[in-house]
């Protein structure tokens, strides 16, 4: 075969098939390109899902006539000039908007601020059209008709209007979050409007315009740094988690991504404080020298590559644990809303609003028959002093009364002084401010286990020696980066030694994990070596093993407690940092104010 070259428009739309996967893609490069013109507002229509429609309109610095004329044409850019090491834009291909005249109907309508006239540049299916005059205001005006409708081939891999314009939802509030100084607007006639005014430097404000309240109330501030490396942001405590990832935000230099080590990292720092199958809330800001990331991964610029990943990961876990075991016992805003709700009235016919009279034909009970009431009285009343002096025998302490008053300690402790106990599993305890529900038995499961940990933490963790040595045979690769980190593993009970260039043998197994297939768990951390080079697969299951030994050691449910040993167990909570959920992710207490009491009961 001949080896010729392809025509511009055909190279145009093989490389949209990389940058335009989505109208979303097509959104986030417009998106990107207004805020690196520097707007202070950016305004975006769609219709059809973005199919039909893209409009980015924003008030940044424009570009001229001949500015217009390149930057529909492949690889032409501002954004940088003779190096690709050291960049601090969010684009910088000169790909998206040749990229995007390819495969729709594309029209670009810019003035510069010290300009009295603007211009217009478009392209249809590949097709330029010379630049000429138009009326506009300062800045910039993108409009994307009829996507793909140049390759009707893709179309067909498109989803629904709905879901097509959620994926561009996503997308604006990303780069909403990353840029709090600028408005952001996003409506169409598929869609309500969405409007984020400038918060300035605030960017918990702008945080609690896109995810909202629930989010800003359970956050925990970061703040941290490792030599060039700084980590700044939100992370919420383990109780307030979701179903999916899409409540993770990360942002590199102000860029967003959805890169698999910060993922990972996130992970890793929750690690035996959320139930599996859930996924923590965080808003990560990383900044770094732009020459220590490369952002020329992929031409999604979704995904980075850091020169120190593991410097970037252990500076995520350490920072993300410390303001956990700082703050991480509070709990979750939502468990109070849900009680909340479970104990609101419901007004209305048959809702099971109580009532006297349904008391009385549900109970038998007659007012008339009271014993509190003298036989030869009129009308029962209640208020009268002898239809109250029959309640005095219930006003009398018991002894399990006198108990907890004994025992009972000031109730300006964060979780208060002990009251009661509830079918023998939940604790009632009285704050300064309102009440909390303890879970005894989720409880005592983390105190449990966090001294588990901390006896492993104090000294080398037993091991058992093998009678025979195990071998394990591996790529010759993967044995060469998993010996790098034998003293780690063996302070961690695991002996191993190289048996030739392609095997390791196995001495010694960690004693608490009992009889274990070390050929496989050698095996798995050779895999997170070789992506991660890191050999924490190990201690998460030691750590497995220490839930599962609190689990089974810890106050069962069904056993009563003293006041004492309950109090006992409160002070003992708020020692504990991550004391707010068990082993298994599960919330131990909920906390009740006041205020919210209040409310049940119409006082507020």
């Amino acid at each position: 075969m001949t080896v010729k070259q392809l025509p511009e428009t055909l190279i145009n739309q093989i490389a949209a098939g990389e940058v335009i996967e989505r109208p979303a893609s097509v959104a986030k490069e417009l998106i990107e390109n207004a805020v690196d013109a520097g707007a202070l507002r950016i305004e975006v229509a769609t219709a059809g899902g973005g199919k039909a429609l893209v409009r980015v309109a924003d008030d940044g610095c424009g570009m001229t006539r001949d500015d217009l004329a390149l930057a529909v044409r492949r690889h032409c850019t501002s954004k940088i000039t003779d190096q690709i090491d050291s960049i601090d834009t969010l684009g910088f291909r000169g790909e998206a908007l040749p990229s995007i005249g390819s495969v729709a109907k594309l029209k670009i309508q810019s003035r510069t601020g010290n300009s009295d006239s603007g211009y217009e540049a478009s392209i249809q299916g590949g097709k330029e059209e010379p630049v000429r005059p138009a009326p506009t205001n300062p800045g910039t005006i993108v409009e994307v008709r009829d996507l793909f409708y140049a390759t009707p081939a893709r179309l067909k891999f498109l989803k629904s209007d709905r879901a097509e314009s959620g994926a561009i939802t996503e997308v604006f509030k990303r780069i909403a979050i990353a840029f709090p100084h600028v408005r952001m607007t996003l409506s169409g006639t598929d869609r309500s409007t969405i409007d984020y005014p400038a918060t300035g430097e605030d960017r918990l404000a702008r945080i609690r315009q896109v995810l909202g309240k629930d989010f800003a109330d359970n956050a925990i501030a970061i703040d941290a740094g490792r030599e060039a490396v700084r980590l700044s942001g939100f992370a919420c405590v383990p109780t307030y988690n979701r179903a999916n990832s899409l409540q993770q935000f990360a942002f590199v230099n102000g860029r967003p991504v959805q890169d698999k080590l910060i993922m990972s990292a996130l992970r890793g720092a929750y690690a035996d404080t959320i139930p599996r199958g859930r996924y923590p809330v965080a808003v990560l800001f990383i900044e770094l020298d732009p020459s220590l990331v490369d952002v020329n991964v992929h031409p999604a610029k979704a995904d980075v590559r850091f020169r120190d990943p593991g410097l970037l990961r252990g500076l995520i876990v350490g920072a993300i644990r410390q303001a956990l075991s700082r703050e991480g016992d509070r709990s979750s805003s939502l468990g109070a809303q849900d009680l909340s709700a479970a104990f609101r009235p419901q007004f209305g016919p048959g809702s099971g609003r109580f009532s006297a009279e349904r008391f009385e034909k549900t109970s038998g009970y007659n007012p008339a028959d009271s014993p509190f009431r003298p036989h030869d009285a009129g009308p029962p009343s209640g208020f009268s002093e002898d239809a109250q002096s029959g309640f005095e025998a219930f006003a009398q302490p018991t002894a399990r009364n006198d108990a907890f008053e004994a025992h009972s300690p000031s109730p300006d402790h964060p979780l208060g002084a002990a009251r009661a106990q509830l079918h023998e599993n939940y604790i009632v305890a009285q704050t300064g401010d309102g009440l909390v529900i303890v879970d005894q038995h989720a409880a005592h499961e983390r105190l449990v286990y966090e001294g588990l940990k901390r006896s492993l933490a104090s000294g080398d963790t037993p091991a058992q020696r093998l009678l025979i040595p195990e071998v394990v045979e591996l790529p010759e690769e993967d044995c060469d980066r998993l010996m790098v980190h034998s003293d780690a593993l063996a302070k961690l009970g695991l002996v191993i030694e190289r048996f030739g260039p392609g095997a390791v043998a196995v001495r010694e197994t960690p004693a608490i994990l009992g009889e274990i297939d070390a050929a496989g768990l050698v095996r798995e951390l050779c895999d997170e070596v070789a992506e991660w080079n890191d050999a924490g697969g190990l201690k998460a299951r030691i750590d497995y093993v220490a839930a599962t030994m609190a689990c089974h050691g810890s106050v069962r449910s069904g056993r009563r407690l003293t006041p004492e040993e309950m109090n006992s167990l409160l002070r003992q909570m708020e020692d504990t940092p991550g004391s707010g959920q068990c082993n298994h992710g599960r919330p131990t207490y909920i906390e009740l104010k006041l205020s919210d009491i209040e409310k049940l009961f119409g006082r507020r």
